[in-house]
């Protein structure tokens, strides 16, 4: 008998950065390929003294301690936010589920940067999204473009990054926040603004949420404590205008009736504790000095082979190559030596957008490490790129210092 499955199951494809990290697992390889915390900055995980009702089945909103303190933060931030739209997910990955659940039909046209966070790809494309990739510069996306790709095929959704963007770094300028919000509450085009990074910063940047300066446009705000206390909770949440609250939450019911109360339980006493505060100036200082330690390694190693910006923020670098290169071939060697990187094509949602690059993180290897596998990429690069055919122009890099 042939086994049926939906048209879904077939569009459904593997994580090129979940296959590199189990490699990664085995002892000695460095690894810049994956999002992961430092290990030895996540906080301790205590449990002594919860709450013996967190054991049970909760509320499909998420705990209302930590609904309010999550709240009390986006309105600091300048948006319309009470604790009645917030709703605590299992990671903002579930966020971006839910969001595909409420908008896409097979079909849909959906907006977004090129390149962009690999995981929405992939989730969106499981139910069917066409994906409209808009090219991404160092202050964000064109406005116009924007407006052009609504008008010639109005999208279910704009689906942005603005702040230290996964996989580029890259973080809009406030007039780009500006225009981009003019854009979407101009044609009332919802806005999915993803935001996990945010708290990451290593150098004074604008980061006021896109949400914060819309006034008509539906909107959807995607955040994560994954990357300041400890991924392994997986507690996120979601904040939205009112019109599609609701159906958000009627969704995640259907899908897990409830999020870790546990973890909700452990956060809400970290965050309200004297040590959150000395955690988060601990974890930039040391990221911080690693992505320096990054910069000045690529400036030593990688002058010749690629262009990049160093990031005001979040945990990554984006190199664009400055020469054709088969970037899976050249993974398959650099694993092959105990070093680990991301390439960047499966981060473009089009391929005719797509150009040679690769992603780096800085957050997990230790100072000494980073060193030592930049220089190892350098040199299997360099091997990989003097096969490219073709010379890319590139406009000169605009930072090449560590800020």
């Amino acid at each position: 008998m042939t086994l049926r499955l939906s048209r879904r199951a077939e569009r459904l494809t593997s994580s090129l950065i979940r296959d590199i990290l189990q490699v990664t697992q085995r002892p000695g390889v460095i690894s810049f390929a994956g999002g992961l915390p430092a290990d030895e900055l996540m906080p301790p995980l205590d449990f002594e003294g919860l709450a013996d009702d967190c054991r049970q089945y909760g509320p499909s909103e998420g705990e209302p301690a930590l609904r309010s303190l999550i709240a009390e933060r986006l309105s600091a931030l300048g948006m319309d936010c009470s604790a009645d739209r917030v709703l605590v997910t299992s990671g903002s990955q579930q966020g971006i589920d839910l969001v595909g659940k409420l908008f896409v039909d097979e079909g849909s046209p959906v907006v977004l940067e090129a390149p962009t966070y690999l995981a929405t790809i992939q989730a969106l494309g499981a139910y069917g999204a066409e994906f409209q990739g808009l090219p991404l510069s160092a202050d964000g996306i064109d406005p116009d473009a924007l407006r052009r790709a609504i008008a010639r095929r109005r999208p279910a959704f704009v689906y942005l990054i603005p702040t230290f963007q996964n996989p580029s770094g890259y973080c809009y300028t406030d007039e780009v926040r500006h225009a981009v919000a003019a854009v979407l509450d101009e044609t009332g085009v919802p806005l999915i603004e993803d935001d996990p990074y945010r708290d990451l910063v290593y150098q004074p940047v604008d980061r006021t949420p896109l949400c914060a300066y819309l006034e008509h446009a539906p909107w959807v705000y995607l955040g994560s404590f994954s990357k300041i206390t400890a991924p392994g909770l997986r507690v996120g949440y979601l904040a939205s205008s009112p019109s599609l609250f609701s159906g958000l939450v009627r969704l995640k019911q259907s899908s897990d009736l409830h999020t870790n109360r546990i973890g909700q339980a452990w956060l809400i006493r970290f965050l309200n504790s004297a040590g959150f505060d000395e955690h988060m100036a601990q974890m930039i200082r040391v990221y911080g000095e690693r992505r320096d330690v990054m910069q000045i390694a690529l400036l030593r190693h990688f002058e010749d082979l690629a262009e990049w910006r160093a990031p005001a923020g979040g945990l990554f670098f984006w190199l664009r190559l400055t020469a054709e290169c088969d970037t899976l071939a050249a993974l398959q060697a650099a694993l092959g030596r105990d070093v680990a990187f991301m390439p960047g094509g499966p981060f473009f949602p089009a391929t005719g957008l797509r150009y040679p690059a690769l992603r780096l993180n800085f957050s997990h290897a230790a100072p000494e490490k980073i060193e030592q596998g930049i220089a190892l990429l350098a040199e299997i690069l360099g091997e990989y790129a003097d096969r490219g055919r073709t010379r890319i122009a590139i406009r000169p890099s605009r930072a090449c210092g560590p800020g």
